[in-house]
């Protein structure tokens, strides 16, 4: 087998990337990862340099992964700033590093791509290539953030420290429309979300749910406009733009679902989610004008609305957000896998992980006491 590290994607042919690509998740499909190349969203701007990982058998892609050379920890949703610090203190440089995942996308995926029927070896290659690059680099190391399961573990039993964090996610439960839903909820919380969207509807705002075929140039002009004023007020850095938007919506429109929100015929809200065959990703948001509410139905209700009719399975709105739990969403643990180059803060921080994997876990288990389904006495 031949081992390629590309610095562009385009060097991989994308018809073979997304054989590889499971359940057509589109943060992993070639199309989104060479959307962020072309318009500029990653690259030396912002500290991701491509580097992916290319595996070939007889000239036919088997193996892959998305790699990038980081020179800063931005847009990654699992923070080492305390590892970077404690490198610093003692003059040694924390970067570069190698990370494999999706920027600006804190959501669950595929990181090592490789044919099923070879799948352990491919993936021993993929981590010997990865030890490789790592040290050819002279990297503090290497991060897999958000990993499937499978991975995880298999990474894990490699001898990778393993992270934990807390996500909110929603499941459907066959549920036939919204108020099912809702009837699943005890009375004073089923209360609170229907007067939530009563309080947008006397508003009288109108929603369009488009998909990258229905959604115009305007559409995502305004889109745009929302994105970069929301990071100007709030976020600081806008790394993606109307370029990597449109073309997106042009490469992949079927996984592409854009919630805008209309009031007297200007549009005045737009919430941006990716879908996959299962489930639906909450990525962006923002407004012009700021209505009581109106995050929660553009960001969450209508979501939910879109997985039931579509009978998706999963609706992940993003990262970190305790409110979402009362809107029906459940702390769900998620984990990443970190190799450092340097065998004696490999150890010193094994142990820091280890307290941080037992904090995540009385989180979670605390936050479940929450929750706003029916219990059995209810």
């Amino acid at each position: 087998m031949q081992i390629k590290i590309c610095k562009k994607i385009e060097l991989i042919d994308p018809k073979q990337w997304n054989a590889l690509v499971e359940d057509n998740n589109p943060f992993i499909r070639h199309e989104f990862l060479a959307a962020l190349e072309n318009h500029n969203c990653v690259g030396e701007t912002f500290g991701w340099l491509p580097c992916h990982i290319a595996i070939y058998e007889n000239s036919h892609l088997v193996g892959a992964m998305p790699l990038y050379e980081k020179l800063n920890s931005y847009g990654e949703f699992v923070f080492d700033n305390a590892w970077a610090d404690a490198y610093r203190r003692y003059g040694i440089p924390y970067y570069p590093k190698l990370v494999s995942s999706v920027p600006y996308t804190p959501a669950q995926g595929q990181r090592l791509l490789a044919k099923t029927e070879k799948r352990e070896h491919i993936y021993e290659l993929l981590l010997s290539a990865l030890l490789e690059l790592t040290k050819s680099l002279d990297s503090s190391g290497f991060h897999c953030l958000f990993p499937q399961a499978e991975e995880h573990q298999w990474l894990e039993s490699r001898g990778l420290l393993s992270r934990y964090d807390c996500q909110f996610h929603w499941h459907n439960d066959n549920y036939v429309d919204f108020n099912d839903f809702l009837s699943r909820f005890s009375s004073k919380k089923r209360k609170n979300i229907r007067k939530e969207r009563r309080k947008v509807s006397q508003e009288n705002i109108h929603f369009r749910v488009l998909d990258g075929h229905l959604a115009k140039d305007k559409d995502w002009q305004d889109f745009n406009h929302f994105y970069q004023k929301t990071f100007t007020e709030k976020w600081g850095i806008a790394t993606l733009n109307y370029g990597f938007f449109r073309e997106v919506a042009q490469t992949l429109p079927d996984h592409t679902v854009l919630v805008l929100a209309d009031l007297d015929g200007e549009t005045i809200a737009g919430s941006l989610m990716y879908r996959s065959d299962t489930t639906l990703y909450g990525r962006f948001w923002g407004c012009s004008e700021d209505i009581d509410c109106l995050h929660f139905e553009t960001c969450y209700y209508q979501g939910i609305e879109y997985c039931i009719k579509q009978g998706l399975q999963k609706f992940e709105p993003g990262a970190q957000g305790e409110h979402k739990i009362a809107r029906g969403f459940v702390p769900t643990l998620t984990k990443s896998s970190h190799f450092l180059s340097d065998s004696s803060f490999q150890t010193a921080i094994s142990r820091y992980v280890e307290q941080e994997q037992n904090a995540i876990l009385d989180y979670i288990q605390n936050l479940n006491q929450h929750l706003p389904y029916k219990t059995n006495q209810q």
